[in-house]
């Protein structure tokens, strides 16, 4: 695995951004609970959600006033399995880490839990709240929707958020079987990436109003916000790839994330109000942890699920291929690859990195200034 990028120290990374969010007016506790989910997202290789999305995601927004600092969290309904949150606009990720501790805690009492959060904004990847359940021997499933980025099988316009339906399982291996992927063939963060790095995004991922291909990673960013452009879903456009099979898990994490929070959604969601300011996202967040302790054991669970995924990684192998892999392998090999070394940051990073340090007035030095 070879990287040319300069590489930040994990723990420098960390503690200029817990600052940089304090500076901007988030609690040091909240500030700590962002970074670590932005930092997990770079140690897994998710760089669309990482580092790259500090500035642009979070910080920018904050500044505009489309995401609030603090996070007010109100709780709207709440049983013994299950709980209905209101973040306010607030930090998605603060309410989602909240959210996730407290559905922890009733699924070892109760077997199972689930809740759902409205009002909210971005959570960062959804593989670090079914993450936070697999650490504990539980299962955990979480989704969320987002700005309409997904045209309908067989429609152009931009309907659906990328929405990911993620899964993290607990194994008996070092790492669980964590399936953290969008219901789109490819999410928009991946194209922010192409575009700050200057790629073309690959021809059949991205559809014009027109219905035709398109690879300008920056010239699609400004489409899907206008509605001139739209994401394939999962399998592609049409039904010969069998695109209809993204569009409806897609439309399944749309109607959980709104209708058991009772919140809003596809294009209430889109962050510009009808006169075409920036405004609230109000996001919708669902979450389910269940304890195999309830059906034949945390243990039993765990072995079968490693005794499956090590099937799998030993089937057999199409020719010129070196391996088979399961969920979460590769983004486990990436972390035992970046620990000792840090953070890697292009171009892009290193200029955001600099502009909000130089903002606050930050005293971190960073050795890709040299």
């Amino acid at each position: 695995m070879e990287e040319r990028r300069p590489f930040v120290k994990w723990e420098l990374m960390h503690d200029f951004m817990v600052d940089a969010f304090k500076g901007y007016g988030v609690p040091e506790k909240d500030a700590q609970i962002c970074a670590d989910v932005l930092l997990e997202s770079d140690r897994r290789g998710i760089e669309s959600h990482g580092c790259n999305r500090f500035k642009p995601i979070y910080i920018d927004r904050i500044v505009k006033g489309t995401l609030l600092p603090v996070t007010e969290l109100e709780i709207l309904k709440e049983t013994p399995t299950t709980v209905v949150m209101d973040a306010h606009d607030g930090m998605g990720m603060v309410a989602s880490h909240r959210m996730m501790e407290l559905l922890i805690e009733k699924a070892k009492k109760n077997g199972m839990a689930g809740g759902a959060i409205r009002n909210s904004t971005h959570y960062g990847i959804a593989g670090y709240w079914s993450g936070m359940a697999s650490r504990e021997g539980l299962i955990g499933l979480t989704g969320t929707n987002a700005r309409p980025s997904i045209a309908p099988t067989f429609g152009v316009e931009n309907m659906l958020g990328t929405n990911p339906l993620t899964f993290s399982l607990p194994t008996d291996e070092e790492f669980p079987f964590c399936l953290d992927c969008a219901t789109s063939i490819v999410q928009r963060g991946k194209i922010e990436y192409y575009a700050r790095e200057g790629k073309l995004t690959p021809a059949g991922m991205v559809v014009s109003e027109g219905g035709q291909a398109l690879t300008d990673s920056g010239e699609i960013l400004k489409m899907l916000v206008d509605g001139t452009a739209a994401l394939a879903p999962l399998g592609g456009i049409g039904e010969e790839m069998a695109g209809y099979k993204g569009y409806g898990y897609a439309a399944v994490v749309e109607i959980l994330s709104a209708a058991l929070s009772g919140g809003r959604f596809m294009k209430a969601l889109t962050g510009v109000d009808d006169k075409g300011h920036p405004s609230m996202y109000h996001l919708g967040h669902f979450f389910f942890v269940v304890d195999p302790d309830a059906f034949m054991g945390r243990e039993t669970f765990k072995k079968t699920a490693g005794e499956i995924c090590r099937a799998l990684r030993a089937s057999k192998r199409a020719p010129g291929e070196e391996r088979i892999y399961t969920a979460g392998e590769k983004e486990y090999e990436t972390w035992l690859y970046r620990k000792d070394k840090g953070v890697p940051v292009g171009e892009a990073v290193q200029k955001d990195i600099l502009a909000v340090r130089d903002a606050l007035g930050l005293p971190y030095h960073f050795d890709f200034e040299d």
